[in-house]
C-alpha cells in the first residue's frame, strides 16, 4: 500500500537533479554505542550511488584501540583477533576522506554513523566530517516519509519490504549495500511522489541532530533502529 500522494512533500523542478547527485551511503560497526563516551569504530565501508548505479567503495575493518565487548562481538562477529592487524582509523582516514568528499552522505539513522566518523576524524583531522561532507541524509526518516504502513523502519523491515537480502547484517559492507538499495528504492519513491531534486529530498529526509541512538541495533529493534 502506498501512502496518499497528498500526505507526501510535493517537489519543484529547480535544484539539483536526484539522477545526477553523488550519494555515499556509509554503514560503521563499532565497540559500544558512545562515541563521545570513548567508543571506537571497528569496521566501515562506503558505497556510491549514482542514479540506479551502486558500486562499493571501501571496506575496511579497524583496529579501535581497545577491546571490543562480548556481545557487540555476539551481534556483529567482528573479534578482538580480527581487528589485532587491521588498520588503525588514523591510517585509513586519508582514503575514506577522499570517498567521502562533496558527496551526500547516507546512512540507515545517519546520527549514529555520522556521530562515530565526526569523532573519530577529530582525532587525527582537525574540523571532523563536517569540513568533507556537505550533507546527511537520513534513510530511517525517508522510511517514516514513504513508507508510513510499516509499523517498523529498521534496516531489516525496510529491505525485507522492498525484497533485498542480505547475508552480511551488521557488517559494515553487508548493511552499506542494502542501505545503497534501499536509498535508490526510497528515491523512486520519492519521485512518484513529485520529488526531482536533491534539495527538495534533503528538507524531508535531513537527520534531525538532536535525535541519538541509545542502543545497539539488532533486529528487533523499532521504527529507529538500523
Amino acid at each position: 500500500m502506498t501512502p496518499a500522494r497528498d500526505s507526501l512533500p510535493a517537489g519543484d523542478e529547480e535544484g539539483t537533479p536526484l539522477g545526477t547527485t553523488e550519494f555515499v551511503v556509509v554503514d560503521v560497526e563499532t565497540t559500544g554505542t558512545g562515541a563521545r563516551r570513548g567508543d571506537r569504530v571497528t569496521e566501515v565501508a562506503a558505497v556510491r550511488v549514482l542514479g540506479r548505479t551502486i558500486e562499493p567503495i571501501f571496506d575496511s575493518l579497524v583496529n579501535p584501540g581497545q577491546p571490543i565487548p562480548y556481545v557487540i562481538t555476539a551481534l556483529t562477529g567482528i573479534d578482538n583477533a580480527m581487528v589485532r592487524n587491521a588498520p588503525s582509523f588514523r591510517e585509513i582516514a586519508g582514503e575514506l576522506a577522499a570517498h567521502l568528499a562533496g558527496r551526500v552522505f547516507v546512512a540507515h539513522n545517519a546520527a549514529f554513523d555520522w556521530g562515530f566518523l565526526n569523532t573519530e576524524f577529530a582525532r587525527v583531522a582537525s574540523g571532523g566530517i563536517e569540513s568533507l561532507v556537505p550533507v546527511q541524509l537520513c534513510t530511517v526518516r525517508l522510511a517514516r516519509l514513504y513508507l508510513k504502513q510499516l509499523p517498523r523502519r529498521n534496516l531489516d523491515a525496510v529491505c525485507a519490504y522492498y525484497g533485498i537480502s542480505n547475508d552480511s547484517r551488521h557488517r559494515a559492507a553487508g548493511d552499506a549495500f542494502a542501505t545503497a538499495q534501499v536509498l535508490v528504492r526510497l528515491i523512486g519513491e520519492a519521485e512518484r511522489a513529485g520529488v526531482w531534486s536533491l534539495e527538495t529530498l534533503l528538507k524531508y529526509g535531513r537527520q534531525r541532530r538532536r535525535r541519538k541512538r541509545t542502543s545497539m541495533p539488532t533486529w528487533s529493534d523499532g521504527g529507529e533502529g538500523a
